[in-house]
């Protein structure tokens, strides 16, 4: 093997759970829950995502959005691998134009390097990294939050390398198996569907998450490989990167500025002065973010709110005083809106699964 050359990851790949990304995971989720009877709309409907809105080209869900969606998901199936099935039954498109320029790489490993750079445009709510170590061609999935529900944890995870596995041997040939996959959560108590989906030695229980892929296949030619094409796709990928690295810039500096402020709420036109820009232009450049000012604060809110809850110690009135609410009913509304239970209810079941005796996190 050549010298190990460095690791490659994407710019900007610290995702927070604050991000906006494509709604890839979610239009693949429906369809494997609408195939097992269970209607996913309701659900959708009630996170602002109605049949309109996920039509949407230039739709973009916030991170917690998504998780939400994934969480309750699992919990309507019953389907603890529901993960691997959302990967299995994507396509060589599930991942838009820059699946197109995947197809076109020269080389298997070319192909994952330019999935990784430009991850953030794919929809992943994983980090990915990859490079040659000593054991081969080595593909990494890393959580964005190491506090994670476990349940959308472990979701993400059977997702991303069933989801790897699945298109490569769509692309390249349907008799690749990886040298070995490692997860970070512990086993299930049904391995046969991974066994079937990877072909491989597994490892639960590991020290991360990662895919070892053969050498010859990291090297294998792309069948659909043209680089002229795949020149042509890397300079629209790189526009559109660098188009939502600003936008994102945009979201976190807004958001920063709430959770410094509360229980205040600074107003729009305060946060316009305050960075230096016309209510016009921030709100243009919001909208081109798929959000609104609103949407941020509703979000800021709602995260203080989880935190405060894990706080044993703190009354609804202590809670509702410092993420911003009026009163202890206020606040109630809200909690009712983000998950549909009283916030006597969600505290219990966030002390619950972070109790010592809860399933390990991914």
């Amino acid at each position: 093997m050549p010298d190990v050359p460095p690791r490659i990851t994407s710019p900007g790949t610290s995702r927070s759970t604050s991000a906006t990304i494509a709604p890839n995971i979610l239009h693949y989720l429906v369809r494997v829950t609408d195939a097992c009877g269970v209607d996913l709309q309701p659900l959708l409907n009630r996170v602002g995502l109605d049949p309109t809105v996920m039509g949407s080209a230039e739709l973009r869900v916030s991170y917690r959005q998504g998780s939400d969606v994934i969480r309750q998901a699992v919990e309507l199936t019953g389907d603890e691998h529901l993960g691997l099935r959302v990967g299995a039954a994507q396509h060589l498109t599930a991942w838009g134009l820059l699946g197109f320029a995947m197809m076109a790489a020269d080389t298997q490993e070319e192909a994952i390097e330019t999935g990784v750079r430009y991850q953030n445009l794919s929809g992943a709510m994983t980090v990915w990294s990859a490079g040659w170590e000593d054991v081969g061609y080595v593909l990494r999935a890393d959580l964005p939050d190491p506090a994670l529900d476990p349940t959308v944890a472990v979701f993400l995870i059977e997702e991303a390398f069933s989801s790897v596995v699945t298109l490569t041997r769509l692309s390249i040939g349907a008799s690749f198996a990886p040298q070995a996959v490692e997860f970070a959560f512990p086993a299930p108590r049904d391995t046969r569907p991974f066994d079937e989906l990877f072909r491989c030695p597994l490892r639960f229980d590991a020290a991360g998450n990662r895919m070892v892929i053969p050498a010859r296949w990291a090297r294998a030619a792309m069948p659909g490989r043209d680089p002229i094409t795949y020149t042509s796709v890397l300079d629209v990928l790189e526009k559109d990167m660098t188009s939502r690295r600003e936008q994102q810039d945009v979201l976190e500096v807004l958001e920063i500025s709430i959770a410094q402020s509360l229980p205040d709420i600074p107003s729009f036109i305060e946060q316009a002065r305050k960075h230096a820009s016309s209510e016009r232009t921030l709100r243009r450049r919001l909208a081109e973010c798929g959000t609104t000012y609103e949407a941020i604060v509703d979000g800021v809110r709602r995260e203080r709110v989880e935190q405060l809850l894990r706080r044993p110690e703190l009354t609804l009135r202590d809670i509702a005083r410092q993420a911003g609410f009026a009163d202890v009913s206020a606040l109630r509304r809200a909690v009712r809106r983000w998950h549909g239970v009283t916030p006597l209810e969600l505290r219990a079941g966030l002390l619950l699964r972070e109790a010592p005796t809860s399933r390990p996190r991914a």
